[in-house]
């Protein structure tokens, strides 16, 4: 029988996995009107990891990113409780986590997908702690994975310049209220801006002869960017204020800021709007572009390798993207 006392929660792990084709901003410019000096300027990204061959899918990266973060603990995947799919590209309609559980061993485990787009391992994040906190689940494996590359326009220059493909992975697991890494969360919708950020569904214009039923298929992705834009710089600090007032932090405690990785106008504007220095933005925006769910996990993991993080720095999360959503998460590092 499950025990339900409040208890804490810590990232014990983390892993990432990119594709190995690189796609630099010159080859952009080869299939639309562009320029690696214009998408430098508009979006700080340089190169973006592409997915590509038909063996491909967004399940190699993320079961390789699940793996990397087992393998840094010396965990093996049966003993993992919950695996949580953050991603709004699966390679199957009905959800892609079941198909990461039996790669990797997971026997043990419950597994679902999450969709909500680039906001979505935030959410991710706060919901293993929920499973964690209430004394359901020990162990929880969170992954954020996307190939945004199979839903873009390749000839709209708006969009294409922008994404890449990635997983990122973390390990949640519960420990005592004393360790507690996951300090509070704030989230948010507006789906009055849901159509500034979409891949909608469109019916085709010809029912089916007998059942009278509309039939169609996915588009592309469309984006309004000013919007985005404008929504990202005016919603997210307010999110991180609300979070940090609610723990009785100031500005001056967050040791590192790390936002999703969608533009680094975006990415510097919060940050001043903060007033947080330009050294606490963790980014690697300019090797990967916006890998959505992925864009997190992977620069955590990144950050990690490189012993920027050290125990009990406070590092505030943040994701935004379609819906409209967004969200913080305040963690201590331990």
């Amino acid at each position: 029988m499950k025990s339900f006392s409040m208890q804490g929660a810590k990232i014990l792990a983390t892993g990432s996995a990119v594709p190995t084709s690189c796609f630099h901003n010159h080859d952009i410019s080869k299939i639309v009107q562009t320029s690696d000096q214009w998408i430098v300027t508009r979006t700080g990204i340089r190169e973006r990891r592409l997915l590509t061959g038909i063996d491909k899918s967004i399940i190699t990266l993320a079961v390789t990113a699940s793996i990397n973060a087992l393998n840094k603990v010396s965990m093996d995947a049966s003993q993992i409780d919950l695996i949580i799919l953050a991603t709004s590209t699966p390679n199957d309609l009905f959800g892609s986590a079941s198909q990461v559980q039996s790669k990797i061993g997971a026997i043990n485990a419950v597994a679902f997908d999450l969709t909500a787009a680039c906001s979505g391992f935030v959410l991710g994040i706060v919901t293993a702690s929920q499973f964690i906190q209430n004394g359901s689940y020990r162990n929880v494996l969170v992954v954020g994975a996307d190939s945004l590359s199979k839903w873009i326009d390749w000839s709209d220059r708006s969009t294409c310049i922008l994404f890449g493909d990635a997983a990122g992975a973390v390990i949640i697991q519960a420990c005592s209220e004393a360790d507690n890494s996951i300090l509070d969360f704030q989230l948010n919708t507006d789906g009055n801006y849901s159509s500034c950020l979409s891949i909608s569904y469109q019916e085709e214009i010809r029912p089916h002869p007998i059942l009278n039923l509309y039939q169609g298929s996915f588009k592309y992705i469309a984006m309004n960017g000013k919007e985005v834009y404008k929504f990202a710089v005016s919603q997210v600090p307010l999110s991180i204020l609300k979070c940090i007032n609610s723990l009785n932090l100031s500005i001056n405690d967050i040791d590192w800021l790390l936002l999703h990785q969608a533009n680094e106008r975006i990415l510097m504007a919060v940050a001043e709007k903060l007033s947080i220095s330009s050294d606490k933005i963790i980014s690697n925006l300019s090797k990967y572009g916006n890998t959505s769910a992925a864009s997190i996990p992977l620069a955590l993991d990144e950050a990690l390798q490189q012993n920027k993080i050290a125990h009990n720095d406070i590092i505030v999360i943040s994701g935004f993207g379609a819906g409209l959503t967004w969200g913080t998460v305040v963690v201590q590092w331990k």
